[in-house]
């Protein structure tokens, strides 16, 4: 049985990656502080609470196990926060990173599966990106990932460890079975706030700008379901398995939702009234941010299993009404959507 540490299992995506390895029959270790994970959303393997940055407990998790892989999801993910404080990003997201390689190194594990970012672009000028699109990022948040890409291309070059650099849009959705799903606090995603706003948990949802180029004045972004991510990561690692050179990939559904497009379908799948409120656009959005994927698609053979944006909803529905309080909030919803999955 192949052992995976996964760095940062506890969180959203992570602890999804965590559950669908060990349904593939790996063993998996998950390494987290728990600053924004959930210790009870790691159903499956071991777990070591601890820093990526602590280096002495690398080491030991490195020599007592015999690890064949490392999948990493310990990043800080928020850009306001990164801008407020960019010395934290660089010291997590990009000195622990290196601390990590080092030790994947000096232990002989030369297969490495990165969570980047779509923020690594930057503001491109096309709507559609592909993976040559240019690199320049306008935060701390994306400087930090795109330096450990930098990294990463180097210790190819120099050490041979290997690795797949996977660029996310936005990632969304739950569990289908309704055994995980997106915990932030505070919350920022855009599918999880308006479902707050459908549940009554928050008043309403605020639309920053309605009068971008777009089909309906509002941003358009690329929404992929979290286990069509995770799956990119499982074909990944097969694909280094197989001896394979490192590489950078886009992960994106190629299709864009805009703002009201999420809200309309999230006030279709949950049958409640949600309140939007214009504001004026926030600085540094993009009108449209949507994914090219195809050589994800050509290369690992990677095809979305959820591109439908009310299935992402859905799922990530019956998450929040468990979360919200189960089956009594479930029935008190005029239309149970938790009666209506269907994939």
């Amino acid at each position: 049985m192949r052992t995976i540490l996964v760095v940062g299992g506890a969180g959203y995506i992570g602890s999804h990656m965590v559950q669908m390895l060990a349904e593939a029959g790996y063993r998996t270790i998950t390494l987290d502080n728990l600053s924004t994970g959930h210790r009870d959303a790691v159903l499956h393997g071991d777990f070591v609470r601890g820093d990526l940055g602590d280096a002495m407990l690398l080491e030991q998790v490195f020599q007592s196990n015999r690890i064949g892989a490392v999948m990493h999801f310990a990043a800080l993910s928020q850009v306001g926060a990164s801008m407020a404080d960019p010395a934290e990003y660089y010291r997590n997201n990009t000195v622990s990173t290196l601390r990590l390689l080092d030790t994947m190194r000096r232990h002989g594990v030369d297969q490495f599966v990165f969570s980047s970012t779509a923020a690594v672009y930057g503001q491109p000028d096309q709507a559609v990106i592909t993976e040559q699109t240019p690199t320049l990022p306008i935060n701390p948040y994306g400087h930090s990932k795109r330096m450990v890409e930098q990294v990463l291309a180097d210790y190819d070059a120099a050490y041979g460890l290997r690795h797949v650099a996977l660029r996310y849009f936005n990632a969304a959705g739950a569990d289908p079975q309704g055994r995980l799903g997106e915990r932030h606090e505070p919350e920022t995603h855009l599918i999880p706030l308006v479902l707050q706003a459908a549940s009554g948990t928050r008043d309403a949802i605020t639309v920053y700008g309605s009068d971008y180029p777009t089909r309906d004045g509002t941003c358009v972004r690329d929404y992929i379901h979290v286990r069509d991510l995770c799956r990119a990561h499982m074909l990944s690692l097969e694909y280094l398995d197989s001896g394979a050179a490192s590489a950078t990939f886009n992960l994106g559904n190629g299709e864009g939702f805009s703002v009201r497009e999420v809200i309309d379908a999230a006030r279709l799948v949950t049958g409640r009234r949600i309140l939007a409120v214009n504001a004026a656009r926030r600085p540094g959005d993009p009108a449209s941010l949507i994914a090219n994927a195809g050589l994800a698609r050509r290369v690992l053979g990677w095809l979305p299993e959820h591109p439908d944006l009310e299935t992402m909803i859905r799922h990530a529905w019956n998450w929040h009404l468990k979360q919200a309080g189960g089956p009594a909030v479930a029935a008190a919803c005029p239309d149970n959507a938790l009666a209506r999955v269907g994939s």
